[in-house]
């Protein structure tokens, strides 16, 4: 009988593409491949540097090349939405997983569930908003991640001498520590980011009251010695990872016990989403719940979830719109154990009266719920069709609600 292909995980980072299994009952740890760092992984190529899809793909391509395809596939990622790696590469569709959910799933697993940290990538669009570069260019965060990897040390040490010595900064505020699309990132700028993100970190502590879980910082930013004092002088020594890990293995150690199955991503939505919708039943109108997804189903950064009855998806029709604004489609959540939703937002929807289309809701890894529209094809013979079929529109609802009121 021919062994299953082992479950990896992958956290393709801007510097090391991290590959990690958890075989059997032993601790996950790090696939030594050919031409990796030990301890590190394998140095990002500068042609991948801030695409995370082509990262992703790089590193299924070293994998699979120096170990044979991979069995299931749980790839981490930072925030927002992120496609799998391109289809001639043979690898199975990744899970992906939220960097959060990944070390919380490595803290669950050692039994110590403190509330994790994310630093890096807040850290890096304070950096590029601060230089008046746009954060959301993936050919910037490339040329950023490449001048990080060239000059990281001396972007730490400026920003350590400037927080320890704060009668000093402003001398070395000019201190160009990157260049990136044309633009000099000083030492002065990354200071400000710190301060920027170090404040907010300073308020969620303070909201969460002396009662809060203790907290532990992840990621490779976390190694940063300022960083570690700022927690320090706040909260104490910082919590240890279990076994000893290092904050920026955490996330790929998480997502290779979540690969394995050995401790649940629970990163699903454990509510129904359903709309409130029209129905003209014998004649008379009457109000509906229709449920888009039970619950369980909705996973960040993963497929949208269509209303479905009998295994079909539900077919809707877009009712008249006599002023032309559009019409208000109110979103339900509903509770474990409860019979009616909770009303949690509206949202307009704009559509031409005898428009018809499948309705859905999808989360990105960010945690960000989007109602999805997908317009039915055409009621007409294949032949006689022209042109690509419409597109889905997508309608941001923010984050869903953790519990609602029954």
């Amino acid at each position: 009988m021919t062994a299953a292909a082992p479950a990896v995980a992958v956290d393709a980072g801007s510097r090391y593409l991290r590959v990690a299994r958890a075989d059997g009952d032993g601790p996950p740890y790090l696939v030594d491949l050919p031409g990796a760092v030990p301890g590190e992984g394998l140095p990002t190529p500068d042609r991948v540097r801030g695409d995370r899809a082509a990262a992703l793909a790089a590193a299924c391509a070293a994998y699979r090349a120096h170990c044979g395809p991979p069995g299931r596939l749980v790839a981490v990622v930072p925030h927002g939405e992120h496609p799998p790696p391109a289809a001639e590469t043979g690898e199975p569709p990744p899970q992906l997983l939220g960097l959060p959910h990944a070390v919380l799933a490595l803290l669950r697993h050692a039994g110590t569930p403190p509330l994790p940290g994310g630093y890096g990538a807040a850290f890096d669009r304070a950096v590029l908003d601060g230089a008046g570069l746009t954060a959301d260019d993936p050919e910037v965060l490339r040329l950023l991640a490449l001048a990080r990897a060239e000059s990281g040390r001396r972007t730490e040490v400026a920003l350590d001498r400037m927080v320890a010595r704060p009668d000093r900064a402003e001398r070395l505020a000019d201190t160009v520590v990157h260049e990136v699309a044309g633009r000099e990132i000083t030492a002065g700028v990354v200071h400000r980011a710190f301060a920027r993100l170090t404040e907010g970190l300073d308020r969620v502590l303070a909201d969460a009251g002396p009662d809060r879980t203790p907290v532990v910082a992840v990621g490779g930013a976390a190694r940063s010695a300022t960083l570690v004092r700022h927690l320090a002088d706040r909260l104490g020594l910082p919590v240890p990872l279990p076994d000893g890990t290092d904050p920026a293995l955490a996330p790929v150690f998480g997502a290779a016990l979540v690969a394995a199955g050995r401790v649940d991503a629970a990163d699903r939505y454990p509510h129904a989403v359903a709309v409130r919708v029209h129905r003209t039943v014998g004649g008379l109108p009457r109000d509906e719940e229709l449920v888009i997804s039970p619950p369980g189903t909705l996973a960040p950064g993963g497929a949208t979830v269509f209303a479905e009855t009998g295994g079909e998806r539900v077919r809707l029709g877009a009712a008249p719109d006599e002023g032309g604004t559009g019409r208000e489609v109110q979103l339900l959540v509903r509770g474990a154990g409860t019979r009616g939703g909770v009303s949690t937002t509206a949202v307009t929807v704009s559509a031409a009266a005898g428009d018809r289309f499948h309705v859905g809701v999808r989360v990105t890894t960010d945690g960000t719920a989007h109602l999805v529209l997908h317009p039915l094809a055409p009621e007409a013979p294949a032949p006689l069709r022209h042109g690509a079929e419409p597109a889905a529109r997508e309608i941001p609802l923010g984050a869903l609600p953790a519990d609602p009121v029954p």
